[in-house]
């Protein structure tokens, strides 16, 4: 059985993107499942959260892109959390413009990860919060997005222009592309501005909304710090128990798929 390959993806920054990658990564570890995160991001943030110094990745994702090395190469154990991580740091700022010249560009990605699917269940790739060359690899490589995003003013204006490259992606190189699910994060369901954006969203995009919310939590805003997932940071806390509520819909949703 191949895995199952999702992009979490917003051309918005600041959404609790790379949160979600690595907690849900985490969560599926926890029921048994066999993950691969790929930090598509040259900020390396999911490649630390993970526990893993981008300051020693010497064969991540970058090299992998260019061609300058095997990806089974460039995969690594995270410290905590029990899945692996084809890790990125700064030197992948560079692949966009050394890719530009490169045939098949857009399929660096996809054709990298065809040779490992295999070996995991759930391949989570965190892609940059701008449409870049690496944003559409990652698309390309993908058959689900998912989506999260805060509640707040510009978020649905974020979510139309992702659809819009969505459409785009699936029209010209892949056609069974499609958004999963939307999660909203950072959520307080106090904030009446909350409650107006969700109203909008449900209007909009019912079929696509998770019922899980991920709250505000410090907990989960502390994990990273200590290179761990916040099921290993603290098992008890409210977004811990939300990202494997969230795996749960994740795995419902992929079955039906």
């Amino acid at each position: 059985m191949s895995a199952h390959i999702i992009a979490v993806a917003n051309q918005k920054g600041g959404v609790g993107k790379t949160t979600t990658v690595v907690n849900l990564a985490a969560s599926l570890v926890e029921r048994k499942y066999k993950v691969l995160i790929v930090d598509l991001d040259p900020q390396g943030n999911a490649t630390t959260g993970s526990g893993i110094n981008k300051g020693n990745v010497n064969t991540g994702i970058y090299a992998v892109l260019l061609g300058n090395t095997e990806i089974h190469n460039a995969i690594m154990p995270a410290q905590h959390g029990g899945f692996d991580v084809l890790p990125a740091n700064r030197a992948l700022a560079g692949a966009e413009v050394e890719l530009v010249q490169e045939l098949a560009r857009e399929l660096r990605l996809k054709n990298a990860l065809a040779q490992i699917t295999e070996q995991y269940d759930y391949i989570i790739i965190d892609c940059p919060p701008t449409l870049t060359l690496l944003t559409i690899n990652g698309l390309v490589a993908a058959q689900h997005i998912i989506v999260p995003m805060v509640c707040e003013y510009y978020a649905l204006e974020g979510i139309s222009d992702l659809i819009a490259t969505v459409r785009k992606i699936r029209q010209a190189i892949n056609p069974q592309l499609d958004i999963l699910g939307i999660v909203r994060t950072l959520y307080d369901p106090r904030s009446l501005l909350a409650q107006q954006v969700d109203d909008q969203l449900n209007t909009h995009f019912p079929e696509k909304m998770f019922a899980t919310t991920i709250p505000r939590n410090i907990r989960l805003a502390e994990a990273p710090s200590h290179g761990m997932p916040a099921l290993q940071y603290d098992a008890k806390a409210t977004g811990t128990k939300a990202y494997l509520a969230l795996a749960g819909e994740v795995l419902l949703r992929v079955d039906t798929k």
